[in-house]
């Protein structure tokens, strides 16, 4: 499988007027051809910091301490600001949260779709035009070759979004990022939004990092999951054993908060307290404070991963062959009881 993607020890700081904030603590993960990860967490996270990091975006108060983002093998964190451009929109895109923002209101819409690939290749403005209409056909705008002269306030939503998708993916990235693509929308153009990426890439073969806080869009999209918190991943394993097979308590937390159709509270879910202030990282686990199954340990050292299975690990104490068994809430029960079933294995902890 050819490797798109590698973090491997970011870390990243931010000078502000009141201290240093320790924001990526860290990360280490991967992403190979035609597979879509999603990292999830909070906001404040980190997720959206790191995803601009990988497309050569960070702020000017930013500073990379350490680690490598390898794009198709090239570490961007030493490219020039000119092969950064480049490489933005051409071998990677992004997507962000809000189409109106990242639409300009003055622009007919077949300009701003064909504007990367005039930008980075040396199409005719004909060829690219041509090209912008047949990706908004692509995409599922109606008559696209009609509305090319439109302006986004003529759009729905919904369409406004596949309009910042064609944008995205006009010349065909090896990676493509979804920052809370589908945030703004109701239900059912989300619903529609996350098939349309899940069609893209299967047309095109692209990677796709899809950033969220809904797991229950998660569930629609990904084949690997990565939970974020306080700068740090915390828990990785593949879309059935994150839902099914959780491990970490924060990760419980965020599978509760999900409203679902077998709940049996009356009231959603909040995981009580707030993130820790990046500026002093707490010692030990950043979610001990929060975290109602915290040991002694949690308030002193910082857990290490403990592998699961070869695809599945979480950095938690509760994993320690010496830590006592817990009992978890009734909803993970009972998706650990569906995961026992799956596997077969009826020692579901």
């Amino acid at each position: 499988m050819e490797r798109i993607l590698e973090v491997k020890d970011l870390a990243i700081d931010f000078a502000t007027y009141a201290g240093t904030v320790h924001a990526i603590r860290h990360v280490d993960f991967h992403l190979d051809k035609g597979e879509t990860l999603a990292i999830v967490g909070e906001s404040g996270s980190g997720k959206s910091v790191t995803m601009r990091t990988v497309m050569g975006l960070l702020a000017n108060n930013a500073r990379v301490v350490s680690g490598s983002v390898k794009l198709a093998g090239e570490d961007i964190l030493h490219k020039s600001e000119k092969a950064l451009n480049q490489m933005r929109g051409n071998e990677v895109a992004m997507i962000f949260q809000d189409p109106m923002t990242s639409l300009d209101p003055t622009m007919p819409i077949g300009k701003q779709v064909a504007e990367p690939l005039l930008l980075h290749t040396k199409a005719t403005r004909a060829h690219a035009m041509k090209e912008a209409a047949r990706v908004l056909a692509l995409v599922g705008i109606p008559d696209a070759q009609a509305r090319l002269k439109d302006y986004p306030h003529q759009f729905s939503g919904g369409q406004r979004q596949r309009i910042v998708i064609a944008i995205a993916i006009i010349n065909h990235p090896k990676l493509l990022i979804a920052d809370e693509p589908t945030t703004a929308l109701d239900v059912t153009v989300q619903a529609q939004i996350v098939h349309l990426l899940k069609d893209i890439q299967a047309k095109l073969d692209t990677a796709i990092i899809f950033i969220t806080h809904d797991l229950g869009v998660v569930a629609g999209i990904a084949d690997r999951v990565a939970v974020m918190y306080a700068g740090k991943i915390i828990e990785y394993g593949t879309v059935d054993e994150i839902f099914y097979n959780p491990m970490h308590p924060y990760t419980w937390g965020l599978l509760e908060a999900m409203p679902t159709l077998s709940a049996t509270r009356k009231r959603l879910f909040a995981i009580p307290g707030t993130p820790p202030d990046l500026l002093t990282p707490p010692q030990g686990d950043a979610f001990a404070p929060r975290n109602p199954y915290a040991m002694k340990i949690d308030q002193e050292q910082e857990p290490p991963f403990f592998a699961v299975s070869k695809t599945h690990a979480a950095a938690t104490w509760l994993l320690h062959p010496d830590a006592p068994a817990v009992d978890p809430p009734a909803e993970i029960k009972r998706r650990k009881q569906i995961w026992a079933q799956k596997e077969g294995n009826h020692d579901y902890r």
